[in-house]
Formats: C-alpha cells, structure tokens, sequence
C-alpha cells in the first residue's frame, strides 16, 4: 500500500482534516502509555499481549482485573476502547488549538512576543509543561524573548516546541521552508538549539506530507530545513539508513537508542527517531504507522500525534479507518480559554481558510516547491 492509493487524490480539505483527526487519534492512542521510564517498548508490547491486542490495530484496551505491573495514566478511563467520548484534553492538542487561534489573530507576520502573550490570556498556567511552563513563568515575571527560553529553563532541548509545530505545517502545504520558519518563530520562545530543531523538522515534515511521493520523500525535505549537523538531524538521517539497510523495526530502535543513550525520554532527538521509524516502518499504513510509533514508547502521545498528524496529512481524512475517528465524535476537549468542545471538522476548515487567505490552497506540486 501507498499514500497515494485510491481512486484519485485527497483534496486539501481532506489532508488538513487528516492532519487534526490524525494528530488526535494518535494522541489519545497513546496517553495511556505515556511515561517513558515506566513505560519502555518491553512493558508496552507485554500489556499488548496481556489484553489480546498484539498487532496494536486499535485504541488500547483498558486493563484486565487482575493486571499487576501495567499502571496505565490516571486518564486512561477516557482514552482506552469502548470508552471514548471524543477527544479527552491534552497539551498536545492544546497548542495546535493555540497555533490556530495565534495564525487567526496576528497572522503569518506574528512575532514570538505575541506568542508569549497569547499564552498568558488563553492558556492556564498549571496545564504547561517542562519548557512551555519555565518560558511561562519567566513571560509572568516580565522577560522578553529570547530570555524567556534560556532563564532557569534546563528544558530547553525537550520535545515541547515539536508539538506546537502542526500547525505551521497544515498552513504551509507543500511548502516546508515556510513551515519551518513560522515553527521556529514560536520555538524561541521556550527552546534554544535541537530543541528549536525539532519544531521546524516538525512544521517542514508536514508542510511536505501535502505533495510528498511518500513519506521518505518528505522526511528528506523536511531534513533540508534544518542544520545538518545538528544531532537531530544525524539522528534522523541514522533512522533512515536503518531503514534502508532492511534492519527490523524492532532492532532499528535498539540502535537508535544506544546511540541517544543518556537523553531524558522526553528530549527532542531520542523522540524524533521513533517518530521518523513509526513513519518509515508504517509502510504507508495509518494505523501501522501510529500504532508502531506509540509502541516505540518515550513520550508515547506526543509521538503519536505528530506521527498521525503526518500521516493523517499523507493520506487524507477519508482514508483513515473509522475505528479512529469516529469515537472521537468530533469533539475536542480543551484547556485554550474559549475552545472547549470545539469540532474536529471546524478546526479543520478555519486552518483551510487560513491556507486560502494566503494563496496556497492548491495541493499541486513537489515536497519541496511552495504552492500558489
């Protein structure tokens, strides 16, 4: 199978509705699982085989009765099979929220000082994180960017500034330069270096996903955009090379870890090797492709989303199995001042209008040529 197949190609309304379905599927998928030190690729595919859900081909069953060293997250009730009831909040999908509204209210000319203020209004302080929460802490005390990432912030290359990075993507289709430039704008506010990285690898990747032959294709496009002696993009390019060696899955990520040993579980670089090996050993399939990137563990629903999101943008909304979407009843759960309850589908068609507003609503042309 390939991203392209099916009687015709997906519209850009279907990507980009593919891109925010893709992004919270994955996210939900795996939100039960999400603690790295606990929850290693051991542990995951061990309470896979314990609930009969092993190939992973659909959200994860809740626990059985007797079930002894699997503690999932204290959300799992919202997010596990037969249980859900749209989409249950997560910062994850509180920051493309948060992109939207920013692109909505400032535009593509926004400067990371809006940024910060925006979260300040819209965004409680106690549902940030590591960077976003140092970054926020530092604005509320009258620091100006680029203080705000680098004062008494030791998160600074952690994963944070990659899942704000959706949306730049979903408003820069087949245009990866673009994306990575808006990324970065809003990465400086709480990242400095492969931190940063990863945001505009994010944006470019799915910036690239809208016109990409595949997804080798715009992982390579999405590398252009970043430098490519960053350790992120080294790593990146050593998941590729596995791939291309014909190494398993299962002994590509072995490597990868060895060679980001001693990197926190939620730092950037060792997360996007397992999302670029869900992508590559997904082969093209939606729900392998999320499935083996939660099972690749670490920040297992950040990787999810961004992994669904770029799939989701491959291969258009109408082509992702109903099993993802249709318990999400498209409704979002939020913590974005104003946004709670909002609809999947309405998300997804005020980001095509951004798209319009700027002339790029045509889907046509290669991973790396801006549209127009």
């Amino acid at each position: 199978m390939t991203w392209a197949s099916g009687p015709a190609e997906p519209t850009l309304a279907d990507r980009v509705l593919g891109g925010w379905s893709g992004r919270i599927a994955g996210n939900m998928l795996g939100k039960p699982v999400e603690r790295g030190d606990y929850w290693t690729r051991d542990r995951i595919d061990r309470y896979l085989r314990a609930t009969g859900a092993l190939p992973l081909t659909d959200y994860l069953p809740e626990p059985p009765a007797d079930a002894s060293g699997f503690e999932l997250r204290p959300e799992w009730p919202q997010c596990v099979r037969g249980r859900i009831r749209g989409s249950c909040r997560d910062d994850d999908v509180d920051y493309a929220i948060l992109g939207l509204h920013l692109l909505e209210t400032h535009g593509f000319g926004f400067t990371t000082e809006q940024v910060g203020a925006l979260w300040l209004l819209r965004l409680p302080y106690l549902q940030t994180f590591t960077a976003e929460r140092a970054a926020y802490r530092n604005l509320a005390a009258g620091l100006k960017p680029p203080l705000t990432a680098t004062h008494d912030n030791p998160y600074q290359e952690w994963i944070g500034a990659l899942i704000r990075a959706d949306v730049f993507g979903w408003t820069s289709p087949g245009d990866p330069r673009r994306a990575a430039s808006l990324a970065r704008r809003d990465a400086v506010l709480s990242h400095t270096g492969n931190g940063v990285y990863g945001a505009m690898w994010a944006a470019a990747l799915i910036a690239a996903a809208f016109t990409a032959h595949g997804v080798r294709d715009a992982i390579e496009a999405a590398l252009v955009r970043i430098p490519g002696s960053s350790r992120l993009a080294r790593t990146v390019r050593h998941a590729v090379a596995l791939h291309e060696a014909g190494v398993s899955w299962s002994g590509a990520l072995a490597e990868l870890e060895r060679e980001t040993s001693g990197l926190h579980w939620i730092h950037v670089v060792p997360n996007a090797a397992v999302i670029t090996a869900g992508l590559l050993y997904g082969e093209g399939d939606f729900t392998r492709t999320i499935a083996l990137t939660v099972r690749g563990g670490l920040d297992t629903d950040s990787n999810g989303a961004t992994a669904g999101s770029v799939a989701g943008v491959l291969c258009g909304a109408s082509r992702i199995p109903r099993r993802w979407t249709d318990p999400l009843e498209d409704r979002v759960r939020s913590a974005v001042f104003g946004f709670d309850g909002v609809g999947i589908g309405e998300l997804a068609e005020r980001t095509v209008r951004l798209v319009e507003s700027c002339g790029r609503a045509s889907p046509a042309g290669s991973a790396g040529e801006p549209l127009g």
